[in-house]
C-alpha cells in the first residue's frame, strides 16, 4: 500500500511538471489567437476562427487519444500529444510570419490534437489514486495550469520583442515559446513518467475492487451516459467549458477595442487563468470533502456572477476580477465535473470514456469559440456576456435536480 501511494505521488508529480509546461506553452497563444485570427484574415468576424478550430481539432481527437492511451499507454500518448505541439506551435510560428491564415488555422489544428491528450493527463492522475483521494489527485494536476497562467500571458511581450528584432511580426513570439515548452515537457514525460500509468491503474483496481465503479461487464459509452451522476459530470463540464470559452476568446479583441495594449490585455487574461488553475487545490480537496455536487454548484454559480460582472465596464480591473471568477468558476466545475465521472468508470471504461467526455467538451467549447466573434461582431460584447449567463444556469439546475433525487 505504501509503495502504491508513494508511487501515485511521483506520478502526480510528474502529471502535473508536464500540465505546468504544456498550459504555459497553449495559454501563452491563447492570449493572440484571437488578434492574430484577425489581423492575418482582415476581418473581425473571423477573429474567433482560430480558437474554434482549435477547440474542434482537440475535440474529435480527444476520442481517439483515449484508444491511443489504451493501445500504448499514458506515458506513449502524452509524449506523442506533446510532440504534436512541438509541430503545432512550429507552424503557427511560420504562418505569422510569411502572414498566411490558412497555414495558421493548420497549426491551430494540431495545436487542438496536443491539447486533447494533454488534458486526458488529469484522469491518469485519478487512476492511480482510491476514490477518497480521486478529487485531490484530479487538482493536483490541473493547479498545474497556475504556473502556464502567470508565465503564458506575460512572454507575449518579450518574446514578441525578441521576433521582432528578427524582422518578424511581434505576434509570433508567444507560438515559438509554446514550442519549446512543449519540447521540454515532452522531455520531462518520456524520463520521469515510469511505470506507466496505466499499469498502477490496473493495480489498484486488482487490490480495492470494491472502489471501482462499474467492475464486472464493461460498459458501452452510450450505457454510462445513462447514469444520472455521469450525466451530471458530463453536462457540468460541457457547459462550464463553452461559458468559459465565449467570453474569454473574445476579451482580448474587446480590449483591443478599446484601445487596451499587450500588457493590459496579458494583465486580464492572467487573471482569468490564474482563476482558472491557482484554486485547483481548494476545490479539489471541497470534491472530496463536502461532495462532487456542491463544488459543480459553487462553479457554475461563479461563473453566472462572472459573466454579469463583465458587462460593468471595459477598463482592466473590472475585466480583471471578471475574468479570475469567469476562470474560478470553470475549475470548480471542471475538477468537480471529473472527479464525479471518474467515480463511475472501471478500469476497462476509463480511457474511451474520458476521451468521449472530452470529444464533447471540445465540441461545446468550439461552438462558443465560434459563435463568440459572431455575437461580438453583430450584438456586442454585453451580449454575448449575457448569453453566457444564461447557459451557466443549466448545470446549477441540473445538480439541484440530481442531489434532490439521490
Amino acid at each position: 500500500m505504501n509503495n502504491l501511494e508513494s508511487i501515485a505521488r511521483k506520478i502526480t508529480g510528474i502529471l502535473f511538471a508536464q500540465q505546468s509546461l504544456a498550459s504555459a506553452g497553449f495559454i501563452a497563444a491563447a492570449t493572440l489567437n484571437s488578434i492574430v485570427g484577425k489581423e492575418l484574415s482582415q476581418h473581425a468576424n473571423w477573429a474567433g476562427v482560430p480558437t474554434a478550430v482549435y477547440l474542434l481539432a482537440g475535440a474529435f481527437s480527444a476520442f481517439g487519444w483515449g484508444y491511443v492511451f489504451d493501445a500504448i499507454g499514458r506515458r506513449g500518448g502524452l509524449v506523442t500529444g506533446l510532440s504534436t505541439g512541438v509541430v503545432g506551435s512550429s507552424v503557427t510560428f511560420y504562418a505569422i510570419a510569411i502572414h498566411s491564415f490558412p497555414v495558421f488555422l493548420i497549426g491551430m489544428v494540431l495545436m487542438g490534437v496536443a491539447n486533447a491528450a494533454v488534458q486526458l493527463g488529469r484522469f491518469a492522475a485519478a487512476e492511480v489514486n482510491l476514490p477518497e483521494h480521486r478529487g485531490r489527485a484530479i487538482s493536483n494536476v490541473v493547479i498545474g495550469g497556475t504556473v502556464g497562467s502567470v508565465i503564458g500571458p506575460f512572454v507575449a511581450g518579450p518574446a514578441g520583442g525578441l521576433v521582432g528584432s528578427w524582422g518578424i511580426d511581434e505576434l509570433a513570439g508567444a507560438y515559438l515559446v509554446a514550442a519549446i515548452l512543449f519540447a521540454i515537457g515532452a522531455v520531462v514525460v518520456f524520463i520521469g513518467l515510469r511505470p506507466d500509468p496505466r499499469e498502477i491503474g490496473k493495480e489498484v483496481a486488482e487490490k480495492f475492487p470494491e472502489t471501482v465503479a462499474g467492475t464486472g461487464e464493461v460498459r458501452s459509452v452510450l450505457q454510462i451516459l445513462r447514469q444520472p451522476a455521469a450525466m451530471v459530470a458530463v453536462i457540468s463540464m460541457v457547459l462550464g467549458q463553452m461559458v468559459m470559452v465565449l467570453v474569454m476568446v473574445i476579451t482580448s479583441l474587446h480590449m483591443r477595442g478599446h484601445n487596451h495594449g499587450l500588457p493590459d490585455i496579458s494583465l486580464v487574461i492572467s487573471s482569468h487563468t490564474f482563476g482558472m488553475y491557482a484554486f485547483s487545490i481548494v476545490s479539489g480537496r471541497l470534491a472530496d470533502r463536502w461532495g462532487r455536487g456542491v463544488v459543480i454548484l459553487i462553479g457554475s454559480s461563479t461563473l453566472i456572477i462572472a459573466c454579469l460582472a463583465a458587462t460593468i465596464s471595459p477598463d482592466v480591473l473590472p475585466l480583471s476580477v471578471a475574468l479570475f471568477l469567469l476562470g474560478l468558476g470553470w475549475n470548480f466545475c471542471f475538477v468537480g465535473g471529473s472527479t464525479l465521472l471518474a467515480d463511475q468508470l472501471s478500469p476497462l471504461e476509463r480511457s474511451r470514456t474520458q476521451g468521449f467526455n472530452d470529444l464533447l467538451v471540445g465540441l461545446a467549447s468550439a461552438l462558443g469559440s465560434l459563435e463568440s466573434g459572431f455575437i461580438f461582431a453583430s450584438l456586442g460584447y454585453n451580449m454575448m456576456a449575457y448569453v453566457s449567463a444564461a447557459f451557466a444556469v443549466v448545470p446549477f439546475a441540473i445538480v439541484i435536480i440530481w442531489m434532490r433525487k439521490k
